[in-house]
C-alpha cells in the first residue's frame, strides 16, 4: 500500500486468527443445510505498473474483452458448488470439506488444491466478518495466478503447509526503469532486503501494506505473506476495504484496481475469475 492511501487500522485482533476455524464451521453447516450433500509484479498491492518481463507466465494472461466498471465475474461462491450432492460424494467423519472441495475443483480449474483451500478459506471468513463484501474464492484465485501463479513462480511448488518451496520475493522496487522507488518499510524482515522494498510472498504484498493487513488464517500464531492461507485472507480483506461490495461492477473493479492500477491486469483477473467461476458451476 502506498503513503498516499488512506491509513485504516487493522481489523480487531481476535478476528485475525478465525481462517481454519471459522472455514470448518462453515462449510459443515452450508453442507448440513444442502441436506447432508453437497493475486511477480513490479508493484504489488497498491502498484499502478505492468508486470516485468519476468512474470511471462502472467504476461500469457488474455486481457478479457470487458470494459472496466461495466460488469463482474460470473457469481460464484464456495456454498454455491460445496452444497450440490452430485458434485462429490460426502466427505466422510474426520474429513475437511474445504480439502474435499478444492480437491474436486482443482483438475477442471488448473488450479493446485492447496491454493484453492486459501483462496476458499478466505471467502467463508469474509462471509462472516465481513458478509456485504461478497468476495469470491474466483476474484482471489485470479489475482493469486497473476502474482505468483498460485505459488508456483519460478518452479516453486506449493506445499501442504501452505507456503512455497522457495520464497517467492520481487524485483528491488528502487525507482529504476518501470518501478516505483519504495524505501525499506521493513529492515529486510519479510523481503530480505534493507535497503529497498520488495513484494513478498504468493499475494505479493508489499512489506508496509502486510504489516497492516496481516492475517493469521492457519492458527500458528503468526501472520506470514509466504504462507497462502495468511497471504489469501489478507488479500480479501485488503480488497474489502472502505465498504466495498464486490458482486457490484464499480466496486469490484475499484477493489482490483487497488491492487494494480492498471486496465489490462483488471482485465486479466477479470478473464480468469471468470473462467474459474463457470468452471466450478459446469462442474458442481
Amino acid at each position: 500500500m502506498t503513503d498516499t492511501e488512506l491509513d485504516l487500522s487493522s481489523p480487531h485482533p481476535r478476528r485475525r486468527g478465525l481462517g481454519l476455524l471459522l472455514r470448518l464451521g462453515v462449510v459443515v453447516l452450508v453442507l448440513l443445510v444442502a441436506g447432508g450433500g453437497v493475486l511477480l509484479q513490479r508493484l504489488v498491492v497498491g502498484h499502478d505498473s505492468q508486470p516485468p518481463a519476468a512474470e511471462a507466465p502472467a504476461e500469457q494472461v488474455p486481457a478479457a474483452n470487458v470494459q472496466p466498471g461495466e460488469v463482474t465475474p460470473a457469481p460464484v461462491d464456495i456454498t454455491d458448488t460445496a452444497a450440490k450432492p452430485q458434485a462429490k460424494p460426502r466427505p466422510r467423519a474426520g474429513e475437511d470439506p474445504l480439502r474435499t472441495w478444492a480437491e474436486g475443483l482443482s483438475s477442471p480449474t488448473g488450479v493446485p488444491a492447496r491454493a484453492l483451500m486459501a483462496y476458499g478459506n478466505a471467502e467463508l471468513v469474509l462471509h462472516e466478518t465481513d458478509p456485504g463484501c461478497r468476495v469470491s474464492w474466483a476474484t482471489l484465485a485470479g489475482i493469486g495466478r497473476i502474482e505468483s501463479n498460485h505459488g508456483q513462480y519460478g518452479g516453486a511448488t506449493l506445499g501442504d503447509d501452505g507456503r512455497p518451496s522457495e520464497p517467492i520475493i520481487g524485483v528491488p522496487l528502487d525507482g529504476s526503469a518501470g518501478v516505483k522507488a519504495i524505501s525499506d518499510t521493513d529492515g529486510g524482515q519479510f523481503d530480505g532486503d534493507p535497503r529497498v522494498d520488495r513484494a513478498v510472498g504468493p499475494m505479493q504484498f508489499i512489506p508496509s501494506t502486510w504489516q497492516r493487513w496481516a492475517a493469521d488464517a492457519n492458527l500458528d500464531g503468526r501472520g506470514d505473506p509466504q504462507q497462502i492461507d495468511d497471504a489469501a485472507l489478507a488479500a480479501a480483506r485488503y480488497l474489502c476495504v472502505g465498504g466495498r461490495d464486490l458482486a457490484q461492477p464499480a466496486d469490484w473493479w475499484a477493489a482490483v484496481f487497488s491492487y494494480n492500477n492498471s486496465v489490462p491486469y483488471g482485465q486479466k483477473v477479470f478473464g480468469l475469475a471468470d473462467g474459474y467461476a463457470r468452471t466450478a458451476m459446469k462442474h458442481a
